[in-house]
């Protein structure tokens, strides 16, 4: 019997309607359970400044997340990696404890005075809440890759309030020089979905001041090339060190749980010692005053280095708050230098530095833009740039693939 072939309109109608009841599950799933980690982890950070001496139990802290980890997360301990390995490669549905351990592991690492973020726990969430909903559909392994992407936009848009930026980026962080078009609709559609879950929920994002954006002026542009290369291999650096501290402390102590608490001890004494508070936790107050006023010139480094420490001995989180933390106090020192203002190079450094370091310019330009307004769009798509061409091809995740090199 012949197979009767549908209309082009049909078929189109059909897998739209596909993806907007897949794509919106996903973000009703991981909106909300962003929605509870964002409150969780404001409780977590008001409990640890209203408690300073939170902070000497720190090692213990790291090693309890390790020794969960070691005895019922290793097959989830790649965390973002696994995510990206699973759509190039599918496999098997990701584990749902991902979501308990990493949502834990970070509440207990902001807690206890980490220097961690806030990314990698709302997208490892979102990718694991994704493929149980796939399980449940029983989806075919191409599918079930369009799916894991759209739990990463999700996951992104509802932590930070910018769902183009995430709908781009659930696209862009899989492999260097290659978008993956056909999972543009359940990305945008998961991306919006879950940020408008989130403002359902009550979530309140952060507002940075950035009052006015100047003319656009030869110097400008040239300015922006000069700091974006700047930007470009301090992301560089971050990742380079992070993953060489982790690769290090892997040779050197065999047992995890060993790690982390020597890293906590590391961070702890540094922090009581030093008075290096600014440099723990989200730091969002400081990258606030970033836009505001001149900062000290060493803010960048001392946040970048203690990041370094949790992130390279085992805490969990994220990287993205922290190089949004770094790229804002770097635009800002280097602001005078470049006889710009304060809040320009601080807007343009909090998204170039993370450009560099996740090998994402274009999601890292439209995250710009949400953020700070799409008159600031020029200056930090050539900073974004620039910051991805001069930042090399390694980045903070490992399981990036390189479809295409940067440069010829």
């Amino acid at each position: 019997m012949e197979e009767v072939k549908r209309p082009l309109a049909w078929q189109v109608g059909a897998g739209v309607a596909k993806w907007l009841l897949l794509s919106s599950g996903v973000a009703v799933l991981a909106g909300s359970a962003s929605a509870f980690f964002l409150w969780a982890l404001d409780w977590a950070t008001a409990t640890r400044e209203a408690h300073r001496w939170l902070m000497a139990a720190l090692p213990l802290a790291g090693f309890v997340v390790a020794w969960c980890y070691l005895m019922w997360g290793q097959s989830v301990e790649a965390g973002n990696n696994l995510l990206i390995d699973e759509i190039h490669d599918p496999k098997k549905t990701v584990p749902l404890r991902m979501v308990p351990l990493v949502l834990g592991g970070t509440l207990v690492s902001h807690l206890f005075g980490a220097s961690v973020g806030r990314e990698g726990t709302a997208v490892q969430m979102g990718g694991a809440l994704a493929d149980q909903w796939a399980r449940v559909w029983r989806l075919t392994h191409a599918d079930r890759r369009l799916l894991l992407m759209a739990g990463i936009s999700a996951g992104f848009a509802s932590v930070f309030g910018t769902p183009l930026a995430a709908a781009v980026f659930g696209l862009e962080v899989l492999a260097i020089g290659r978008l993956r078009y056909d999972a543009l609709l359940p990305c945008v559609v998961a991306a919006v979905v879950a940020d408008q879950v989130g403002l359902w929920w009550g979530v309140h994002h952060t507002v940075y001041p950035l009052t006015s954006v100047p003319a656009i002026t030869a110097w400008g542009l040239l300015a922006m090339v000069l700091a974006g290369a700047v930007f470009g291999w301090t992301g560089q650096g971050f990742a380079r060190y992070t993953h060489a501290l982790g690769h290090f402390m892997k040779q050197r102590v065999a047992y995890a749980p060993l790690r982390a608490m020597l890293g906590g001890a590391v961070v702890a004494a540094a922090v009581l010692l030093g008075d290096l508070d600014r440099y723990i936790g989200l730091g969002i107050p400081v990258i606030v005053q970033a836009f505001e006023q001149p900062l000290a010139p060493w803010d960048w480094w001392g946040k970048m280095v203690l990041t370094i420490a949790s992130l390279g001995t085992g805490f969990k989180g994220g990287e993205v708050t922290p190089l949004f933390y770094i790229g804002a106090t770097l635009g800002n020192a280097l602001a005078p230098l470049l006889h710009l203002p304060f809040g320009l190079l601080a807007a343009v450094g909090f998204v170039a530095v993370f450009a560099g370091a996740s090998n994402t310019p274009i999601a890292s330009t439209l995250m710009a833009m949400e953020l700070f307004g799409a008159e600031v769009g020029v200056f930090a798509a050539i900073a974004c740039v620039t910051s991805y061409l001069f930042s090399g091809h390694p980045g903070i995740y490992r399981a990036q693939r390189m479809e295409h090199k940067k440069h010829l």
